[in-house]
């Protein structure tokens, strides 16, 4: 089959998928199977492509230390090849392998750069869930408001104090001086 029209024959290309034949004006091509696609048709799994990891890329990784190896394009057997020779590298180490986890009792979320904070009261590394200190039974509970007497009695004083006025009126008057009208 011919591409293009009766004025430009020489203008795009027929799909190659077997149910499809559509005339395409920007074919795409399989870098695989190197055949000719429409839009709908060029992905590997839409078409069947017979050699769809051909440039693909993975990650395997390994059971001994958990490294990750990169493998481009390359079969089962290849990949215990290369895990075979990463093992025989000598870069596989089991003590890599355990990563730190939160230290809260039945907590197995591993603690990376992002989700880790470290307790202001007892310094100790957890992940976000437990980031507050009744979270994860801080040691040192007992800080300084809570000592004196306790932050109901420290809520209380300050709301006493208030006089049942609203905060968010201010006792500023105006002075005789400055005009009633406001300007916006």
């Amino acid at each position: 089959m011919a591409g293009g029209t009766e004025a430009f024959p020489d203008l795009g290309k027929h799909c190659q998928h077997s149910d499809c034949h559509q005339l395409d004006f920007l074919p795409f091509k399989c870098d695989g199977c190197h055949k000719v696609f429409c839009l709908e048709h060029r992905s590997y799994k839409s078409h069947e492509c017979p050699k769809p990891d051909h440039k693909s890329r993975k990650v395997i990784v390994c059971e001994t230390c958990s490294a990750s190896i990169e493998i481009t394009g390359k079969g089962e057997e290849e990949e215990k090849i290369m895990l075979e020779r990463h093992e025989k590298s000598g870069n596989c180490d089991p003590r890599k392998k355990k990563k730190p986890t939160c230290p809260v009792r039945r907590c197995k979320e591993t603690l990376t750069f992002s989700n880790t904070t470290v307790c202001k009261t007892c310094q100790l590394k957890v992940c976000l869930k437990h980031r507050f200190p009744a979270d994860h039974a801080c040691k040192q509970v007992s800080t300084a408001p809570a000592a004196k007497g306790g932050w109901k009695e420290m809520f209380l004083a300050g709301f006493a104090s208030r006089n049942g006025k609203d905060c968010a009126k201010s006792e500023r008057r105006s002075s005789p001086t400055t005009p009633s009208v406001k300007a916006y």
